[in-house]
């Protein structure tokens, strides 16, 4: 049985431009980048995109503002917006890959989980302990209590192996 090729991958391929990654994923929408927003409405997810991305790089350093979840909205204002923005996303050399494995499910590597929950006590303990004043002791338990969601949720995660590139073999054999 013969399946259909969705519009998305009919309009990249006439126009002769790269394939978007993942392009056969159950996330691609039939038209990537022209969902019909109009001019006005693709510049304002363009605009919420670069939002959730700039909000997502600020979450790698303060950890109670998630990471994972802006740079996922990034992924969807800019797969209905852009295919540039798209394909710079998920392509990125900092982010790119981690998108693309929590994306398809394939989980995070163990040495990723390891420094995130290491970073993450680390920033709220000293947050509980040298920032905030002894009497707001509801703040020190708001802090405890984030911290035991995010912990859980890393932990409910499905841990991968990386992937081990091969190596390039020199070019004179």
């Amino acid at each position: 049985m013969m399946r259909k090729r969705s519009l998305a991958v009919v309009q990249l391929t006439d126009r002769k431009r790269e394939p978007l990654p993942d392009e056969g994923s159950r996330c691609m929408p039939g038209e990537v980048g022209r969902a019909g927003y109009g001019r006005l409405g693709r510049a304002l997810l363009v605009a919420a995109g670069t939002l959730f991305v700039l909000l997502g790089l600020i979450g790698v350093v303060v950890p109670v503002l998630p990471t994972t979840p802006f740079l996922l909205l990034a992924g969807g204002c800019y797969l209905r917006s852009s295919r540039r923005l798209y394909r710079w996303l998920y392509t990125n050399r900092v982010f790119g890959e981690y998108l693309r494995r929590y994306r398809d499910g394939e989980g995070l590597p163990l040495a990723t989980k390891i420094w995130t929950l290491l970073l993450l006590w680390v920033t709220l303990a000293t947050s509980a302990f040298l920032v905030v004043p002894a009497g707001l002791w509801w703040v020190r338990l708001l802090l405890l209590a984030v911290g035991l969601g995010v912990t859980i949720h890393l932990a409910r995660i499905r841990t991968c192996r990386k992937v081990d590139r091969p190596a390039q073999q020199p070019q004179g054999s």
